[in-house]
């Protein structure tokens, strides 16, 4: 049942959004040139990588040694727009009708991330990854790492159709509100570097 959902979501979302998605490529293309569409290497279900797809929001603007700027450089205000409208996630939609992703799931993090993570953390692999979920509901990029895993984890164990039902009915609020698009002192989170162990005494 979840992949017919996501199946007909993506599909008529793709073809109802359609008009929005052109006119978001053009003004991507017009402000920040090529390529449109940013692509990269994120893990799925079981951390098998694929090439996530999203409008991009970033200049490639780079330094005197031909290394890109940190992101909170590159980041322009119509690029800040598209991220806090969440417009820039649409091409996701294709992520979706290819299987690759679920509408509702945990975000799609970094490939680097992977051997970071503790035992309890990785669980959240145990399900494709998603345009929205149960942490970007509960804070987004607001919370710390620890926290958004642990949400990730909640939905691993408690997943139905009701609850994807739910967390898209509430994605629609979080995203007008703009809530937890940044971390404090952030253009959107921290990098990853682990969890420290914590032993008992």
């Amino acid at each position: 049942m979840k992949r017919c959902f996501d199946v007909m979501g993506a599909f008529f979302g793709l073809m109802f959004l359609a008009p929005l998605l052109v006119i978001v490529g053009l003004l991507v293309r017009f402000k920040l040139g090529s390529p449109v569409i940013f692509r990269q290497a994120r893990p799925g279900c079981r951390g098998e990588p694929f090439q996530f797809l999203k409008f991009r929001s970033m200049t490639n603007a780079r330094d005197a040694k031909g290394d890109l700027l940190p992101d909170a450089q590159r980041l322009t205000v119509f690029g800040k727009r598209l991220r806090t409208s969440s417009l820039d996630e649409l091409p996701a939609l294709w992520n979706v009708l290819k299987g690759e992703m679920s509408l509702v799931g945990p975000r799609p993090l970094l490939v680097r991330y992977l051997p970071l993570y503790n035992d309890r953390q990785a669980r959240r692999h145990e399900v494709k990854p998603g345009v929205t979920g149960w942490a970007q509901i509960h804070g987004r990029n607001s919370i710390s790492w620890e926290e958004k895993f642990e949400l990730d984890v909640w939905y691993v164990d408690n997943q139905s159709f009701l609850l994807d039902l739910k967390i898209l009915f509430m994605t629609l609020p979080a995203i007008l509100m703009s809530r937890g698009i940044a971390s404090a002192g952030h253009v959107t989170m921290p990098v990853f570097t682990g969890t420290p162990e914590t032993t008992d005494e």
